[in-house]
């Protein structure tokens, strides 16, 4: 990582949280005695601080874990927006450009290297841990508050694998996904660390989102999804009707927001100021942007709660970060598969 100068409404599992995660808060007295494993040990030892101001974390977390462990939510009226888009071409190939927009909170750029799935580089927001502005303070120094960030892996809110296959969602208004027969029930924010792990392009991703059926508990704020890959292809994924839809990219480039693309017209379109200006620049260059490029169009649709804005090369597993609309301090990471 380096650091150089350059001149809600979304939610993962759902629904924005009102308070923190009861089941994380209190924990049995069994998870909290349990003595550690010699690989969440490993893990542990790799917590550092990376930027004390927002604070933003980061970990490795070795060998398994269990994405589909249940963390207990609560919902929020609050509303909040998200953007993303893919950018195809550019000298450093497909960029994954995602701004994410919530309240102030501590986050994660945690890196998962699972014994037999896909290594992979993601951003959580820890609050849904239990884990808030005052206990992100602590963070560093109480070994319970750091155990909480064993469940992490399960909640990736944007990432990317070794493979360069990225996801991110962004909420809208309403979403039905259809029950798959026989399907495994997954939460709307487990199913992208399923693509994560599953997936090494858009197609196979789509297939994921097919194996399971997506619920949004009662309270949750629906959400679409954004995949993209190595090879510059993308995809949307839209519950309408009980039916899942998928939307891909417009040639060289993809563009998302916070309105269910299947169902708008062009007017709904170009009326959201977001969704227009990345259009906008994206067709006027045909995709083509480098990632100093990719962070200035993100900041061109950033709001006054944007928490973090991310740019994924996705043939390259590198990424560019700025926190809460410090462009002038980009962070830069790299996923070494």
């Amino acid at each position: 990582m380096s650091t150089v100068p350059l001149g809600r409404r979304a939610v993962l599992l759902g629904a924005p949280v009102a308070g923190l995660a009861v089941a994380c808060q209190s924990g049995s007295a069994d998870s909290r005695d349990r003595a550690l494993t010699r690989d969440e040990e490993r893990s542990l030892a790799t917590l550092r601080t990376v930027d004390a101001s927002l604070p933003l974390f980061a970990m490795t977390h070795y060998g398994t874990y269990d994405p589909l462990q249940p963390i207990a939510m609560a919902s929020s009226p609050q509303r909040f927006a998200c953007s993303l888009f893919l950018a195809g071409g550019g000298p450093r190939g497909p960029l994954f450009g995602r701004n994410f927009d919530w309240r102030p909170s501590p986050a994660l750029l945690l890196t998962t290297r699972p014994s037999r799935e896909a290594t992979s580089l993601s951003l959580v927001d820890i609050s849904y841990l239990g884990i808030d502005q005052d206990a992100g303070k602590r963070l560093m120094d109480d070994p319970e508050l750091r155990r909480r960030l064993l469940k992490a892996a399960a909640i990736p809110f944007d990432g990317v694998n070794q493979h360069g296959l990225a996801i991110g969602m962004a909420a809208v208004d309403t979403a039905q996904p259809p029950k798959v027969p026989g399907a495994r029930v997954v939460g709307s924010g487990r199913i992208q660390r399923l693509v994560l792990d599953q997936a090494r392009n858009v197609d196979e991703a789509v297939a994921v989102f097919r194996r399971y059926t997506v619920r949004f508990e009662p309270g949750e704020v629906p959400l679409h999804y954004l995949l993209a890959d190595a090879r510059g292809k993308s995809a949307a994924i839209e519950f309408v009707g009980g039916e899942m839809r998928v939307l891909p990219g417009a040639g060289d480039w993809h563009d998302m927001v916070n309105f269910v693309l299947s169902t708008a017209d062009e007017s709904e379109k170009r009326s959201d100021t977001r969704y227009r200006t990345i259009a906008e620049r994206l067709r006027r260059t045909n995709g083509r942007l480098d990632p100093a490029g990719a962070m200035d169009l993100l900041s061109k649709v950033a709001q006054h709660h944007t928490r973090w804005s991310a740019v994924y090369e996705l043939r390259h597993g590198e990424m560019t970060l700025a926190l809460a609309r410090d462009y002038r301090r980009i962070h830069r990471f790299k996923l070494d598969a």
